[in-house]
């Protein structure tokens, strides 16, 4: 970038002791400093890795059948009510089997109230799909909770299915894109409706923790 001195005089002929000053003005050639802006722009253009898109693998049924069977024994139920408390149980509920306070996180204090802590909540998939190969869960989440009690636990299947499909291609030797059908975890889930008789069994869970001190 260079600049160009241009000297002026003064206008004006007055006469007098002092000597008249000069005014100078410079020229600046901006056409360098667009052409840099210009070569960054391009150079950062062509070197950003944009992230890709990044989707949750789902296994669906098959298209000619509306309902798939599960035995009792291979559900897991995992409820949000309202409060966006995170609560689960195996089977059907009943007033000896009602659902079970998923613990919140220890660091948040008792003033600002329950809040999920996914450790616990990974951890929780983890140990029943460990102990039943063939577990189904049914997501039931109440209308007033938030949508992002879905995609926490969204993202800690997926979290799951990554970290388990990882430790058992090590294990094989292999990449995990290259696991076999067999090989490969996939997490069976389903989103379910809240229905009245959620909320009453949610009103019995409820007193029950209460009346053990956990709420």
């Amino acid at each position: 970038m260079g600049g160009d001195v241009v000297e002026r005089a003064q206008k004006g002929g007055k006469k007098g002791l002092r000597r008249p000053k000069r005014r100078i003005s410079i020229k600046i050639d901006m056409t360098p400093m667009v052409d840099i802006a210009f070569l960054l722009l391009i150079f950062y253009m062509v070197s950003t890795v944009f992230s890709m898109p990044q989707a949750m693998e789902i296994n669906l049924p098959p298209a000619d059948s509306d309902e798939v069977p599960v035995k009792e024994s291979n559900l897991f139920t995992l409820r949000v009510d309202s409060e966006s408390r995170y609560w689960w149980n195996l089977k059907t509920p009943t007033p000896d089997n009602l659902p079970v306070l998923l613990p919140g996180d220890p660091d948040v204090v008792d003033t600002i109230g329950y809040r999920l802590w996914s450790d616990s909540l990974r951890e929780l998939l983890r140990i029943q799909n460990q102990e039943n190969p063939k577990l189904s869960t049914l997501l039931l989440i109440h209308p007033e909770a938030t949508y992002a009690d879905l995609v926490n636990i969204l993202d800690e299947i997926d979290l799951l299915e990554r970290s388990w499909n990882q430790y058992t291609a090590d294990k094989l030797n292999k990449k995990a894109k290259d696991l076999t059908k067999d090989e490969k975890f996939s997490y069976r889930y389903a989103n379910g409706h809240w229905e009245d008789r959620d909320s009453k069994i949610m009103d019995a869970a409820i007193q029950q923790a209460f009346e053990r001190g956990e709420l």
